[in-house]
């Protein structure tokens, strides 16, 4: 018998794995190469604050009016600086100012005074305010040096340069009643108020008083269509006699009228009004002085106003057409002073120049007097932005 050598057959029941997943002695990829380092330095980009430049030229007076602004870390301060230039580049007038949420400072660089404002939250019902001029510089009186405390119902303001202490408060006493009171410690004089609120709603009473009292009290009731006042005064023959004094107001045939009564003299003025007629006549009593005044819209751009003085005979009358809300022109003549005009106006009149066209609003004024054509004056302002 013939013997056969034969390997012995495996099956996957018999199979042995020895490396699990990829082979072992398969070469791996290399990793990416690494980016090498960059030689330049990091920059830090810094954008510097914006600017705003607002030049005006006024004709009339020759003179250049300059204001610079700037908003400085990311808006918590604002920076101003204002001067005004002669016809021969004088400066006159610079004003310097830092304008935060909290203070204020005005410099004056001719004068070398600088003008402190302070503006502090202590509390949600308690504030403090303060002011203070380092020189007391007369050309700005209306800046007082004072300290404040201002609270919901109540306030103290005491000026430095005068010793003055101003004190004011406010009660409410009961439902719809409240009592006010303010006085002046350097004056020796102050006021008492006691307001009452009315079960009709828009009626409403006071009674006022000044401190140290001299005579009456001065009694107001006020009511939805008016109010009226009774007080004393001091009369050169009487030495106190009662004073009157009323408004009232209310509509009357498709219209508004109004009746004012002051110091002895009454003025009625009915006021009618529509898409394009207005009709506004006037008369005061004693005096009897009338006057009328009439305006007529001919279009939404066309308008044509007049207005008359019976006692006077004197008359004014004006047309305005505009183009837009940009453009504008108008034209009139006054009796009284005798001088006919004409304007044109490239801008809003009462708007700024930032909403004008290119930022620009620009005026013409011509005067011719009736009496003297030769006289004649043509008048223009100028006022620019630029945002740098």
């Amino acid at each position: 018998m013939t013997t056969t050598d034969t390997l012995p057959s495996t099956t996957a029941s018999s199979s042995v794995i020895l490396f699990p997943g990829p082979s072992a002695f398969q070469p791996h990829s290399p990793p990416p190469p690494q980016p090498p380092p960059s030689s330049q330095p990091c920059s830090v980009t810094r954008r510097r604050p914006p600017i705003r430049l607002t030049t005006e030229f006024d004709s009339d007076s020759s003179l250049f009016f300059h204001k610079v602004s700037s908003k400085l870390f990311n808006g918590l301060a604002k920076l101003k600086l204002s001067f005004r230039n002669t016809s021969v580049g004088e400066v006159v007038d610079p004003q310097v100012s830092i304008v935060t949420k909290h203070v204020n400072v005005h410099y004056d660089v001719v004068e070398r005074n600088a003008l402190f404002n302070g503006f502090f939250d202590v509390g949600p019902n308690l504030k403090i305010n303060a002011a203070h001029d380092l020189k007391n510089n007369k050309k700005n009186e209306m800046y007082r040096p004072r300290v404040g405390l201002f609270t919901r119902n109540f306030s103290v303001q005491y000026y430095l340069k005068e010793k003055d202490v101003e004190v004011k408060g406010s009660v409410h006493v009961g439902s719809g009643l409240q009592l006010r009171a303010a006085h002046n410690s350097k004056a020796q004089q102050g006021e008492v108020t006691l307001v009452a609120n009315l079960s009709n709603p828009g009626y409403q009473v006071e009674l006022a008083s000044p401190v140290p009292s001299i005579g009456l009290p001065r009694a107001t009731l006020k009511f939805p269509c008016g109010e009226v006042s009774v007080e004393e005064k001091e009369d050169e023959e009487v030495k106190r006699i009662l004073s009157v004094n009323g408004v009232v107001k209310g509509s009357i045939l498709n219209g508004f009228c109004t009746a004012l009564y002051k110091d002895e003299n009454l003025n009625l003025r009915y006021s009618y009004k529509d898409d394009e007629i207005s009709f506004i006549p006037s008369i005061s009593l004693p005096s009897n002085a009338v006057s009328c005044a009439f305006k007529r819209r001919f279009s939404p751009s066309d308008k044509l106003s007049y207005w008359y003085n019976f006692d006077s005979n004197y008359w004014s009358t004006v047309y305005k057409h505009t183009v837009g809300k940009d453009y504008k022109f108008k034209a009139g003549y006054d009796s009284e002073i005798r001088l006919g005009w004409a304007s044109l106006w490239v801008g809003d009149e009462g708007g700024k120049a930032k909403t004008a066209p290119k930022k620009m609003k620009v005026q013409f004024m011509l005067q011719v007097p009736q009496d003297d054509i030769k006289s004649s004056v043509l008048m223009f302002r100028v006022k620019k932005r630029w945002d740098i």
